[in-house]
């Protein structure tokens, strides 16, 4: 999957970027020092909470990246569906339908239907 099959925004990326002074590069830096390393909490945990917020936030090309990553960094099924109880708890009718699209990203994902070319985010 690439990343114009995420949003079609995405495709601007680069010269966005480059009208903004590089901030998406600063924030793709800030993401992998606060998000994609281990610590206190494991990098996987930490890509499912970035998950829970996108959900939160209806951040469809959010949760789906951060569905992938936490996915490579070792979450299982289990996990997810944890994590994807809460939104829908938090959330209501309506976190429970956002929770829902994750829920197929992770399906699309783990299935082969959705490889990513490359590292898809809203904010990359």
């Amino acid at each position: 999957m690439s990343q114009i099959d995420i949003d079609p925004a995405l495709g601007l990326l680069a010269e966005f970027g480059k009208l903004t002074g590089n901030t998406t590069r600063h924030i793709k830096q800030m993401r992998q020092e606060a998000i994609f390393k281990d610590g206190a909490l494991p990098a996987r945990v930490k890509a499912l909470s970035a998950m829970l917020w996108a959900i939160s936030a209806r951040c469809e090309p959010c949760f789906k990246f951060y569905v992938q990553q936490a996915v490579k960094l070792g979450a299982t099924e289990m996990e997810m569906g944890e994590v994807l109880a809460v939104a829908s708890t938090m959330g209501g009718c309506v976190g429970e339908m956002w929770a829902l699209k994750a829920f197929k990203a992770y399906k699309d994902f783990t299935s082969g239907e959705a490889v990513p070319e490359t590292e898809p985010s809203c904010c990359q």
